[in-house]
């Protein structure tokens, strides 16, 4: 059965979009009347949360989480997804606040889940994917970087980085995501690969990325460093364990 968008939360992480954000939730309200939205803002100093509060009663079913500090993608990530399973949700979808994702795809990711599905990604890599727009030179950066993660890891997906997602929320309890340390893109990364080795299935849809106009981006060379050693480190790790395992029987 297809994901229930009355069932399922939308978690948007926000920092400094004031200039983004009100566009953002007035186009996912209007193309997913049925999904509610958590905005999860690291105490933005450009008023975020404030234009959220102020839209908030107009638009229905979006509210507002401020956290304390500038924690990360990941730790905001992982606050929302406990918020949603306190709250007995079955389902959350991950979604960018700059307009890079466009929230009229959000139908088809849900469509697209069924039994023994723990996640599917809106993939730029799969065919009908596209990234319109960006400099050769990104996409070769994006490109090796995902052909490595595969190699190094052994996942069996096309876009490894995505950060427009639904997961089912068994699924993340199941692999302990609210367990995990990453604090940047790296958290997506190592949730696929979480799901891999639990045995369920990984879904890509194809989706257009467009890059943002306005704001800035989060991507910075530590954000990129947490993804290179932590994926090369698990990948030795992991090897080094089977071979043991290997050896042992």
């Amino acid at each position: 059965m297809p994901a229930d968008p009355t069932r399922t939360l939308a978690l948007v992480p926000t920092y400094n979009e004031c200039e983004n954000i009100e566009q953002m939730l007035t186009a996912l309200r209007t193309a997913n009347p049925e999904l509610h939205v958590l905005v999860l803002d690291d105490s933005s100093p450009d008023g975020t949360a404030d234009i959220v509060r102020r839209v908030a009663p107009a638009l229905g079913d979006v509210a507002v989480e401020v956290r304390a500090t500038k924690d990360g993608l990941g730790s905001a990530y992982r606050h929302g997804m406990r918020v949603a399973i306190e709250r007995g949700y079955d389902y959350v979808v991950q979604i960018d606040a700059d307009l890079s994702h466009d929230p009229a795809a959000i139908a088809a990711l849900l469509a697209a889940h069924d039994d023994g599905v723990g996640v599917v990604v809106g993939s730029r890599y799969v065919p009908g994917g596209e990234i319109p727009h960006w400099p050769w030179h990104r996409r070769a950066m994006s490109k090796w970087g995902n052909r490595y993660t595969r190699w190094v890891l052994g996942l069996k997906i096309n876009d490894t980085t995505a950060g427009f997602r639904v997961y089912r929320l068994k699924t993340v309890e199941d692999i302990g995501v609210l367990e995990t340390k990453s604090r940047g893109y790296l958290f997506q990364i190592e949730n696929t690969y979480r799901v891999m080795l639990a045995g369920e299935r990984i879904v890509e849809v194809p989706i257009t990325f467009t890059d943002r106009v306005r704001g800035q981006s989060k991507m910075n060379l530590a954000v990129m460093w947490e993804e290179l050693w932590n994926v090369t480190w698990w990948g030795l790790r992991d090897r080094v364990l089977r071979r043991k395992q290997r050896r042992r029987s």
